[in-house]
């Protein structure tokens, strides 16, 4: 089985992740193990509080990582841990992963200047706030969902977009089609 890790921080948006992760657990037979800049309980956009199951220096000694998540969230500073996982996973080629304006830790990573992307988060916005852009702009394409080798990236508005892409580079569903179809007849049925 398999490993995939879901970096979590204040404010992250869960429910771009919940389908993902939900199926990447029950059909896909993947470990899911959350991440955190330290050992404190996050509270989500919805709420919800979430304590990361290890600190990401933990994580960078784990083996057998297929990916990485990232959900969206506030634009923010980024911790070299975070940067070091991220380095680490894209040069064993492993998934990574992010949604609306998560895909700014791949951007500050360096990642995204190589590979084509999507973000939820304008150039306007950055103007708005502040701060460095951390996207690689001449890389961005205007779509709901952009898949560049190991790289997927998304909107956040195209959450469940982004869920079946990864399940596609996972192959979540390979090999199932006659039993989805048995499963919709068995429904059809009752």
């Amino acid at each position: 089985m398999g490993t995939i890790l879901c970096f979590i921080s204040a404010d992250f948006a869960d429910f771009e992740i919940t389908l993902a992760l939900h199926k990447l657990k029950n059909a896909g037979k993947k470990e899911i193990i959350s991440v955190g800049y330290d050992s404190g309980p996050v509270i989500s956009e919805s709420g919800l509080r979430y304590k990361p199951d290890l600190m990401l220096a933990e994580a960078l000694e784990l083996e057998d990582i297929e990916g990485l998540i990232i959900p969206g969230g506030p634009i923010r500073k980024q911790q070299n841990g975070l940067s070091e996982l991220i380095h680490k996973l894209d040069q064993e080629g492993k998934m990574l992963a992010a949604i609306c304006n998560g895909p700014q830790y791949l951007g500050r990573a360096g990642v995204l200047h190589h590979r084509k992307f999507t973000t939820s988060c304008s150039v306007d916005n950055i103007r708005r706030l502040s701060v460095k852009d951390p996207f690689p702009r001449q890389n961005f394409l205007d779509r709901r969902v952009v898949r560049d080798g190991h790289v997927i990236t998304a909107k956040g508005r195209a959450f469940v977009d982004f869920s079946f892409e990864i399940f596609d580079y996972m192959g979540v569903y390979e090999g199932r089609e006659e039993e989805q179809d048995q499963l919709y007849i068995d429904i059809m049925d009752r």
